[in-house]
């Protein structure tokens, strides 16, 4: 299964109410077969530009990151649930990168200029 990082941004709302909502994502994530790495609060924030969702305009919310492995067949399942959640503002997900071998890449190899120019004087 690839490896995806979910970033998230919710609506400023009171603690116990932000834990439902993430709650709710995580287990939306878990019933549709992912494996949920990590989760990050980035804390609360306010936003670059207001941004206008559910018929609400936000100015402030919550940052947070989910990092996860999951069939590629369950993200647009996933964003189509998570943008019809009155409590998220962005949802986002990226594929992330791995690292698949600490092999070095060799880079160019340098031509040897002595042979050619010695071949060329003959």
């Amino acid at each position: 299964m690839p490896r995806y990082e979910l970033s998230l941004i919710l609506k400023a709302m009171q603690r116990t109410e932000t834990a439902a909502a993430i709650r709710r994502t995580v287990e939306a994530l878990l019933e549709r077969g992912a494996v949920v790495r990590n989760l990050e609060n980035l804390g609360e924030r306010t936003l670059p530009y207001n941004i206008s969702k559910h018929n609400l305009r936000h100015t402030s919310g919550g940052y947070y990151l989910v990092d996860f492995d999951a069939p590629p067949t369950i993200i647009p399942i996933m964003l189509d649930h998570l943008g019809r959640d009155i409590d998220v503002i962005r949802p986002t997900i990226l594929k992330h990168r791995t690292h698949e071998t600490d092999e070095t890449c060799p880079g160019l190899i340098q031509p040897n200029y002595e042979v050619k120019l010695r071949s060329k004087r003959k």
